[in-house]
């Protein structure tokens, strides 16, 4: 079975190819702007690499005709902090970028399109309890509002041209060699500035409690995911969660400073992320993803700061 990749050089996409890889699959192309051997790593030279833009539709459908894929996981998009910034590149990028992945899918005969969403699609106007898959969609963030659309758009191409389109709503995904910023990402790097001997400040308060993943479970979900039987699949559309209870931001200060006593971590919280993140974050309830396709996360906390901290070591 032949699959595309697109943001095939980021963190979760190499993830993805690599647990293919391990699984037997032989024909993977990774669509990326900078699919270099120094990003791909260990990968390069398993993998098909085509460097190529997402929001331009040629290099999306030259990409989908070469690689002939099954199946395409759709997880190039930019994150929150560069989509705000720049909202008409993340319009082109995140909106245009799906559209023509889907466009494609269906010119080109397409099976499976797994698209990679974010619980940035919830935002104002949340109940106080958890969020489930039925929450109201009102995005505080840009990148939320062209997540949400794409999602949307999945929806429309799954009812009028039976494409099998699926979507995972990610929390804040955890891993080492992260440089992309956004508002949660204060997860993964604080650990790796603790692992190389480096001050961290982090942006939020201690008691702040962003939902978190490591990216090998992403990568899991995303190929289970894929995998299960279409007949299983009604909400379409699934939250997932990893650690749970929620850890804070204080939680995981203390959890790294248990591996690296005397890290030098400390708070400056900013008020302008806080605004966005006391409206987004609740706790997530995964329930449907559970029940429909049997997500379950494989870390817990510690097991994250270990698994990051040999990384960077390494």
């Amino acid at each position: 079975m032949s699959v595309l990749i697109t943001g095939g050089a980021g963190l979760v996409g190499l993830e993805v190819a690599r647990q293919l890889l391990i699984e037997g699959e032989a024909e993977i192309t990774v669509f990326s702007r900078n699919p270099s051997p120094g990003r791909l790593g260990d990968l390069a030279g398993q993998v098909t690499a085509v460097a190529g833009d997402v929001g331009n539709f040629s290099h999306v459908l030259d990409a989908v005709k070469t690689a002939r894929p099954r199946v395409i996981y759709h997880l190039g998009a930019m994150l929150s902090v560069p989509s705000d910034a720049d909202p008409a590149s993340a319009i082109q990028t995140n909106a245009m970028g799906t559209f023509y992945v889907l466009e494609a899918a269906r010119l080109l005969d397409v099976e499976q399109v797994i698209f990679a969403s974010s619980m940035g699609t919830y935002g104002y106007d949340k109940p106080d309890g958890p969020i489930d898959d039925q929450t109201l969609q009102r995005p505080a963030l840009f990148y939320g509002a062209t997540k949400a659309f794409g999602e949307h758009m999945g929806l429309f191409y799954k009812r009028k041209h039976g494409l099998d389109f699926r979507g995972l709503r990610y929390p804040s995904i955890i891993g080492p060699g992260v440089t992309t910023p956004s508002v949660a990402q204060y997860t993964s790097w604080a650990i790796e500035h603790a692992a190389r001997g480096e001050p961290f400040t982090i942006w939020v308060r201690p008691d702040t409690a962003m939902p978190i993943m490591y990216v090998t479970e992403a990568a899991e979900a995303t190929i289970r995911l894929a995998q299960a039987p279409l007949a299983g699949i009604r909400a379409v559309n699934y939250l997932i969660d990893g650690v749970k209870p929620t850890p804070s931001a204080g939680e995981l200060v203390e959890a790294v400073r248990a591996k690296i006593p005397g890290a030098k971590i400390d708070f400056e919280p900013d008020p302008e992320i806080l605004a966005v993140l006391d409206e987004m974050i609740r706790p997530l309830d995964d329930s449907r993803a559970r029940e429909e396709w049997g997500w379950r996360p494989t870390h817990d906390l510690d097991r994250i700061v270990d698994d990051i901290l040999a990384a960077v070591r390494n």
